[in-house]
């Protein structure tokens, strides 16, 4: 089910513009606002009380300056993530996070949302990248942090404040990104395992390993076989599977999948094939994109120890979760099964998944699911020690609580 849609919406077409609005909102009615891109994390956090207005952002789309040479770009936040990356792409480079739905996701949300993918292995996320940012608070004040160089660190660090602060702290109108090369090759290795627990001495291995993987993914049968049929690639999905990536010169990678096949021998790995070259692409993508919400009945992310990954994923494959996990990370990505059809049964299934992670202080949240459900599922989970600094951190830009109340934490709008 959809987030309701709310009265009415505002699409400004300039940051000026949008200051305007918020600045007569803040001085007369003070009705929510809510800041949106491409409406492919709509349904993640709390729901935003029925008077809301949206804010949309889609048209502020302007390169506002790309010195390649330099390595950066200045972009607006409506900016489509597969429109930017084909803008790079001409001169040779990108911005190296995986975000899934990228024909619909703008820049601006996936830094709102903190969004990443497979490659935070090796690449990070977007917190490494965006170096400069402009916005505006909930009175109406544009402001700005960092700059347009690398070396530019004055001030505070507004940049990664805003990183996942999913619009309630300041709407995000412009952003400077630093770049890499486009790499110029990939390969990827396709690792079986009879169980989960034989994947925890391949993890180890790579701890030591002489390779260095761009991703280090793990997938229960039944995420395995979403892979495939996303991909449309022949691979083995009926057992655990551990799939590590590389990038770089062709030579390079060749090289480190060489490697790791040697690394790994008797390790109780029952198959290990290098997908072909030709297909790495379209499995990339599938890895990408199988975090996305869809249909599925409620979709989480949980953050363990990397020491956890495998005994976490053990849990949620034995509760009937689709579980993909960036390994290295221990970030997890898991989809109830479509039995699932109340809160109650989500309830059975997500409240002991979330007690593991949080008791190794770690967090699980909603990304996705039934507005009727999150009275009993928390999108954020248990409170924990930071709130009440971060609720005077949004008291500081947001005075008034109009920037999307309730979405972090219920009660925090203006009364």
């Amino acid at each position: 089910m959809e987030r309701p849609v709310p009265h009415d919406e505002f699409t400004p077409k300039t940051a000026a513009a949008l200051a305007r609005y918020v600045s007569e909102n803040a001085a007369g009615p003070r009705r929510p606002l809510s800041p949106v891109g491409g409406r492919t994390a709509l349904r993640q956090g709390g729901p935003l009380p029925a008077e809301t207005a949206l804010v949309s952002l889609s048209d502020l789309t302007l390169i506002v300056d790309y010195p390649a040479a330099d390595m950066t770009i200045t972009v607006e936040a409506g900016f489509r993530v597969e429109e930017l990356q084909q803008v790079l792409a001409a001169q040779g480079q990108r911005l190296p996070i995986d975000i899934p739905q990228a024909h619909r996701a703008t820049i601006g949300g996936a830094i709102a949302t903190n969004t990443s993918g497979p490659g935070r292995y090796a690449h990070g996320t977007l917190r490494d990248y965006v170096i400069g940012i402009s916005a505006v608070d909930g009175l109406g004040r544009l402001f700005s942090s960092g700059g347009r160089v690398v070396k530019n660190v004055a001030g505070y660090d507004l940049c990664k404040l805003l990183v996942g602060s999913f619009g309630t702290l300041a709407m995000i109108t412009q952003v400077t990104l630093k770049l890499r090369p486009l790499a110029e090759a990939k390969r990827l290795l396709w690792l079986t395992f009879e169980n989960a627990a034989a994947i925890d001495p391949a993890l180890e291995i790579l701890n030591t390993s002489q390779t260095r993987p761009l991703a280090v993914e793990v997938l229960c049968p039944k995420a395995a076989w979403n892979i495939q049929r996303e991909a449309k690639v022949e691979l083995s999905v009926d057992r655990f599977v551990l799939a590590v990536a590389y990038e770089g010169t062709t030579a390079e990678v060749d090289w480190q999948t060489r490697m790791l096949r040697d690394e790994m021998v008797g390790r109780m790995i029952i198959d290990a094939p290098v997908v072909d070259v030709a297909d790495v692409e379209r499995v990339w993508s599938a890895l990408t994109e199988h975090p996305a919400a869809s249909d599925d009945p409620l979709t989480f992310q949980a953050g363990v120890l990397p020491s956890q990954v495998v005994e976490f994923v053990t849990r949620a494959h034995h509760a009937d979760v689709a579980v993909q996990c960036h390994a290295g990370n221990g970030v997890v990505i898991g989809h109830l099964s479509d039995d699932c059809t109340s809160g109650a049964q989500a309830e059975t299934v997500i409240a002991p998944l979330r007690a593991f992670a949080e008791a190794g202080g770690g967090s699980l949240v909603i990304l996705s699911c039934d507005e009727s459900w999150k009275p009993s599922l928390p999108p954020f989970g248990s409170p924990r020690p930071d709130w009440p600094l971060m609720r005077r951190v949004k008291a500081a830009l947001d005075p008034h609580g109009v920037l999307s109340p309730n979405r972090l934490w219920s009660g925090d709008a203006d009364s």
